[in-house]
């Protein structure tokens, strides 16, 4: 195991009495107190999260933009520069040779030749490792920001709170989705994981607890790791080493909208999606509805009448108030299907996430067996 770092909230957690695991060589609060009382707070006014662990990256250089055209899937062209003090940004992926996802990221345009990358945490060695590898012979500095702290508040409050702490707060309010603001070096983008509204805010660690404070004494919840999970995968969102890993294509677990192909330039990866188009895709992502008891979770074998897949996420949905899952199956499977659990096979239906967004039900349910 790697030894824990504390994030810059870690005296935070301790004190409101969170319970504390390791993630991705960080000590991470799991809860603060009732994970579902979390969750249902982000659906239904705001809560926060400290993910600090994530791992920042900024570029710069005049051969930056050529340089993420070459090594993202999805095309950093569609960026423009900034404009009264507003960046765009944009979710894609970096790929193997083989078209494997290497890791899921986000990526913001701070000026005409600077790039804001924010990767996960479980894969942050291998990301730089990767990263700059392919930065040779490209005009491009690469600086990890590990100064920085990041605060995630979502929710259907969640901008009217945060604008209402910070001294610009018009700035905020006004904020499209997948679009940022620098304010006094604090990047807030309206960007999140949780399928709610809301904005993720990266600082300067000194001052984080500060943030932290403030936002809980204007009722913001504090939320940890199980209710990010359960919010994510109502949302339909991946999770990278369960839903996605490098043995998983774009075009297998839902995210072929991330790939951007164009006559103008070739990316990583490209060749091998190509030639997995051309020949058929065999499998795709789907959702889970359990139509009975129990509770389904990633490894599950999923048997369809066009095949066999496998749960690669699952949980009990506090929204649906039933259990829920992504899964791959092979790409003809519909309707209903079932899940392998604990050697009893379980109907379960097949849907297209999201579960839920923007505190709506986004699927049909169906009276649950008995």
């Amino acid at each position: 195991m790697p030894e824990l770092k504390r994030t810059s909230l870690h005296q935070t957690h301790i004190d409101a009495g969170a319970r504390m695991v390791e993630f991705g060589g960080w000590s991470m609060p799991l809860t603060y107190q009732s994970q579902i009382d979390e969750h249902k707070a982000v659906r239904g006014s705001a809560g926060m999260f400290d993910v600090s662990h994530m791992t920042i990256v900024d570029l710069s250089g005049h051969g930056a933009l050529a340089y993420l055209r070459r090594t993202l899937a999805n095309d950093v062209a569609k960026l423009d520069a900034p404009e009264n003090g507003v960046c765009r940004a944009l979710y894609t992926c970096m790929l193997e040779d083989s078209g494997g996802i290497l890791d899921d990221l986000i990526v913001y345009r701070l000026g005409e030749s600077s790039f804001r990358l924010v990767v996960n945490a479980a894969t942050r060695e291998k990301d730089l490792a990767w990263l700059n590898a392919r930065a040779a012979g490209h005009a491009v500095e690469l600086v990890e920001r590990a100064d920085l702290a990041m605060v995630a508040v979502q929710g259907p409050s969640a901008r009217t709170v945060v604008a209402a702490t910070l001294l610009d707060g018009a700035a905020v309010e006004a904020l499209a989705p997948f679009t940022a603001i620098n304010l006094n070096d604090w990047l807030i983008a309206r960007t999140g994981y949780t399928g709610e509204d809301g904005v993720e805010i990266m600082l300067p660690g000194s001052k984080a607890p500060w943030l932290w404070g403030e936002l809980r004494d204007r009722g913001v919840t504090a939320c940890g790791l199980g209710a990010r999970d359960t919010l994510r995968l109502e949302a339909g969102f991946n999770l990278y080493g369960l839903d996605m890993d490098e043995s998983v294509t774009p075009l297998e677990c839902g995210l072929e909208w991330t790939v951007a192909f164009a006559a103008d330039r070739a990316f990583v990866g490209q060749d091998a999606l190509e030639a997995r188009l051309r020949a058929g895709v065999a499998l795709k992502q789907v959702g889970l509805i359990l139509e009975g008891r129990g509770v389904l979770r990633a490894g599950f074998a999923v048997a369809t009448t066009a095949g066999d897949g496998v749960v690669t996420s699952g949980t009990f949905s506090p929204t649906l108030e039933r259990s829920i899952a992504l899964a791959r199956v092979p790409s003809a499977a519909q309707g209903a299907c079932e899940v392998l659990i604990r050697g009893r096979s379980r109907r379960a239906r097949i849907v297209r996430p999201p579960f839920a967004r923007n505190g709506e039900i986004k699927v049909a349910l169906e009276t649950l067996d008995d």
